[in-house]
Order: structure tokens, then sequence, then C-alpha cells
């Protein structure tokens, strides 16, 4: 498959020298510690990305795509020695447990100038071990006002899309014919292969909808752990059963860079997840200017504006036939992609932009360096 790079790459800030230790102590260390690109991943690069552009900012961990050179965490522990010009303390903005225990770490142990910010996506309660690293954080952002219940937090921020990044082809079917997928349209899943991802849900629906819809190709695109290998086998086998194995494809985990010139190519994104915290694939597909089929998940119903957007379906014991359903009514419609793909990308670009997500974050941000308290009256304030 062919690799797109996105222009908006172009120009980003980039950390110089060789260990990154050069120059004043930043304001803001964005965390990810995490060696896969997941979902998290997309959010925080989305953010970063524009962030790099307005604060003094180091990335801490793994790369994101847009972003500037990551650092080590020894390194950001180095260069949060000392507060930044101007500024009381740094700031470590973290999304996942072991982020949270790293900047415990650095602002309680070495009591080092840092106060955290934590982003939760979560609609379910959190075990013993994360609600006590939550409770610990100085700011605590909720995506949606459902996963704001589970972290008694009153700061509601939703995750925006890139929309510079994420954005409709010129022509479709070039841009599918340049996938070097077959036939001349496709439909894909993206994310982790897992039953809680609906991966199975997909499948069972694309062997219901390929066979009304000849020339267009399914992909099941992401990473099985090696603790769900003989899940994804039991998919395989199941497209090989059903005659489908040229037509029902599964390529694998798609790096991120590639990852907006092949949504531009679907005609149609489906997303079937059993539970969802956020789900960044239908926003991003939207801003690529395709619609969406999805179960009643994650902020799901919020971006399909009643249809705008996309199809939500209700999880009961009808989901997977009625996304095929859905799929075969969209997707052997041109017009009907096309008109939905407009309003999508519409959709995006007004209620879901990043830099309203971006703001909203930075205002978090002023409130707490304008708070001139300890970190503990800091927290009981929140």
């Amino acid at each position: 498959m062919r690799c797109w790079l996105s222009s908006s790459c172009d120009g980003v800030f980039a950390v110089s020298g060789g260990d990154g230790l050069e120059g004043e102590a930043p304001c803001l260390f964005v965390t990810n510690m995490h060696r896969n690109f997941t979902g998290v991943s997309a959010t925080a690069a989305a953010v970063a990305s524009q962030q790099a552009r307005d604060l003094p900012m180091r990335l801490v961990g793994e790369p994101l795509p847009g972003c500037p050179s990551p650092i080590t965490p020894a390194q950001a522990r180095h260069l949060s020695r000392r507060p930044p010009r101007g500024k009381p303390f740094s700031i470590w903005h973290v999304r996942r447990n072991n982020e949270m225990r790293a900047a415990i770490f650095a602002r309680d142990v070495m009591r080092l100038p840092i106060r955290i910010v934590f982003t939760s996506a979560a609609q379910r309660h959190h075990s013993l071990v994360p609600r006590w690293l939550i409770s610990r954080m100085d700011r605590v952002i909720a995506t949606t006002p459902e996963a704001a219940t589970f972290v008694k937090s009153d700061v509601v921020i939703p995750h925006g899309v890139d929309t510079a990044r994420f954005h409709p082809a010129a022509d479709r079917a070039a841009a599918w014919a340049a996938t070097g997928y077959p036939g001349t349209a496709g439909i894909a899943t993206v994310g982790r292969i897992r039953p809680e991802k609906g991966t199975d849900r997909f499948v069972e629906a694309m062997i219901e909808a390929l066979p009304q819809l000849p020339g267009v190709t399914a992909l099941v695109i992401g990473k099985a752990g090696s603790e769900h290998k003989a899940f994804l086998d039991g998919l395989k086998g199941r497209a090989a059963a059903a005659g489908l194995s040229e037509r029902l494809l599964f390529p694998g985990e798609v790096v991120a860079e590639c990852m907006p010139g092949l949504l531009q190519s679907l005609s149609l994104l489906v997303a079937l997840p059993r539970y969802e915290g956020y789900g960044v694939t239908p926003l991003e597909a939207m801003a690529s200017g395709v619609p969406f089929v999805a179960s009643d998940a994650g902020h799901f119903r919020a971006f399909a504006g009643q249809g705008v957007a996309g199809v939500v379906l209700p999880q009961d014991g009808g989901l997977v036939m009625e996304a095929a359903r859905q799929a075969v009514r969209l997707v052997s419609d041109t017009g009907k992609v096309e008109g939905m793909g407009r309003g999508a990308c519409l959709r995006a670009h007004d209620h879901f932009g990043v830099s309203a997500e971006v703001a909203g974050i930075r205002q978090v941000y002023e409130d707490l360096w304008n708070i001139s308290q300890s970190p503990e009256t800091a927290r009981r304030a929140r």
C-alpha cells in the first residue's frame, strides 16, 4: 500500500540536538508511553501537534505524527528541575496509568515543580489502582459528560480531529485505486482486533453485505495481540468459509502517517464495538468525507448528528444484520455516499475540530498556572 504523509506535519516544531536537554525548561510535557499507536495516541497527537506551535513543549516517550521528536522520561525529569520562565511550574499532561505513575513519582517523590493534568475517556468504573492514581491528579479532563461521572470531573472537553491532516480526497475512486487493494471501492473497520472492539461483528456483517456489493473490498485494519491471535485466526477462517478471502482482507496495522490517505479512499467506515470510551476513528473518517455505520457506543451518537454523518445502531441481537443492510444501502448508492460524506466533513469541521479541544485544554493549564496554592490544596479545590 502506498503511504501518504500529510503536509500538516511540515514545519512543526522539532527538538534540536542529541540529548534533548538544551535550552530552557518547557512549560508543557506531553507523555506518550505506549509503543503501539492506539486511539489514545491518535487523540494525543492531534492535540500535541497543535500545542507545539504555541507552547514550549516536549513529547515524552514514543513518537507521535506531526509532533516534536520525543525525549525520555529521565530527560523530562531533568528538564523539570526548575520552573519554566514566567511560570510557577511545568505541566505534565498524561493519558494512561503508567504515565500517571511516572508523573506522580516526579512530583511527589522527586519533589519537582510540576502539576499533572489527566484526560479520561473511559465510560465505566475504574479499578482500585487507577482510582487512586486519578485522585492524585491536579486536574482531570473528561471527554464526555458520561466519562465525567466516573472520574468526578467538572471539566468536559471532547476530543477533536485535525481537519488539516484528515480531509476528503479530490477523487475517491482514484484514492482507492492508489491504495493497491483490489476492487473499485472500500469499506473498513479500524482498531485493535479483539472482541471488545467488535471485530467479529464487522466480519459477520461483511459476510452478509459483500455478496450484494460487487467490486467492494472490506478491510480489517488493526493489530491483534498475542492473546487474540486465535480470535483473529477464527475471523480469517470465517471469511475463507464464506468464499471471501480475496475481498475481506486483514492487512494488519497501518502506520499513522498512512491513515489519512487510507481513510479518504473509503466509501464507508464501520465501527461496531461492544464498548468504547470515546472512539476517534469515525471522527477521522468524517473529516475525510466518509460516512460511518456504528454501534451505540463511545461518543458516536453525538458524531452522527441525527444521521447527518452516520448511522448509529442499538446494541442488540439484530446489530450485525442491520449493519450489513445499512452498508449495502449506502455503498450501493454513490450519490448517497458522496452526500453523506459532505455532511460528515462539514460536521467534523463545525463541531469537532481539534482547535476547540486545544483551546479548552489551554484554559485548564492557564487556570492551574494562576492558582498560587500548594499541590494538595489545588487538588482539593478541583
